[in-house]
């Protein structure tokens, strides 16, 4: 595993990430939404297919065809902060332009690999994130692969 760091660098970075924060919200983050326990984060199962980020622990919460998907709000390629493009159906990095498809698989760009997922359960009626256990899909494909839920 990597660890990743979303605080360093220059002032404009951050900025810069905080604007992709922004502009890449697909629906606003619910005030129940993330319950913390430890490196856990507790969401409720979205009852239709969409995104939702929550910015405060960096994870992009995803419904898509009956399966359930957390990955880091982060792009592989330089931490750059990724945007949901709605009417596209995919994310985009607005640094290098890398593209994903709503599952995080990698379609196009700098990048090298798939956006990274964390550990996810479901549990009664929600969904369980480690944001402390994070794969990636070109050092350990079958465990991304297998980070996440089937609805």
């Amino acid at each position: 595993m990597t660890d990743h760091c979303f605080t360093c660098g220059s002032r404009r970075q951050f900025l810069s990430q905080a604007l992709g924060i922004v502009a890449g919200i697909a629906r606003p983050v619910r005030e129940a939404i993330a319950v913390a326990s430890g490196s856990e984060r507790r969401y409720p199962v979205p009852a239709a297919d969409g995104v939702t980020i929550d910015r405060g622990a960096q994870v992009v919460l995803v419904r898509h065809q009956m399966r359930a998907y957390a990955f880091a709000l982060a792009c592989p390629h330089q931490n750059t902060a990724l945007k949901w493009l709605p009417k596209d159906g995919r994310f985009q990095c607005p640094k290098h332009d890398s593209r994903y498809q709503p599952d995080g698989a990698f379609v196009s760009g700098h990048a090298t690999r798939s956006m990274d997922r964390f550990a996810i359960r479901k549990e009664s009626d929600a969904l369980v994130v480690d944001v402390a256990r994070w794969v990636q899909s070109d050092r350990e494909p079958a465990d991304w692969a297998a980070a996440r839920v089937d609805l």
